[in-house]
């Protein structure tokens, strides 16, 4: 009886690169290191420096009334969030930092009633509140003072910072301050 060839023998060919489990695990510890060093540098922010607020005449920004709004302001203004402010911290004060590129939102509260408040001026009611705003040409920012509660409330912003500031803030007075009726100075 004729006999089969045997089979011919496979020849294996020595492997093209390292083993694929010795690939996978490098991968795996390439992406876990790129993963960490992110998550620190998300984590670790340039310091932020704290917000300078003039001291104006306050003689209300001691009074029950200032303190009772103090500690309800809110930690976030829309995109502005509760900055620490540098000593010494006026009182009835308080600001928002929006980015480090731009003036901060700043209030106070008991301040003295605006000379440029006079009876016609015009005023803007924002959520139940009547606001006096003040104009200053040269800078980017405008200050609007409340003028229906007991105390003057004074609120800085930029230019930029769109409604959610003041919509917030009048939402906060209107809740812990009562209203009042105007007050303006003489007519000029």
């Amino acid at each position: 009886m004729p006999t089969e060839p045997a089979p011919a023998a496979t020849e294996v060919s020595p492997p093209d690169g390292p083993p694929r489990a010795l690939l996978i695990a490098a991968v795996v510890v390439a992406v876990a290191a790129i993963a960490a060093v992110l998550g620190i540098a998300a984590t670790r922010q340039a310091p932020v420096q704290p917000v300078v607020i003039a001291s104006v005449p306050a003689p209300k920004a001691d009074s029950s009334t200032c303190r009772a709004l103090l500690e309800a302001v809110p930690t976030n203004l829309g995109e502005f969030k509760r900055a620490v402010a540098a000593d010494p911290v006026p009182p009835g004060a308080a600001a928002w930092r929006g980015s480090a590129d731009n003036f901060p939102v700043i209030m106070r509260c008991g301040i003295d009633r605006p000379a440029e408040f006079v009876v016609g001026s015009p005023i803007q009611m924002v959520n139940a509140v009547q606001w006096f705003r003040l104009d200053d040409p040269d800078v980017d920012r405008s200050t609007w003072v409340t003028v229906d509660r007991p105390v003057y409330v004074a609120l800085t912003l930029p230019n930029e910072s769109g409604p959610t500031p003041i919509q917030t803030l009048s939402d906060l007075i209107a809740r812990t301050m009562p209203a009042v009726p105007i007050d303006p100075n003489p007519a000029r």
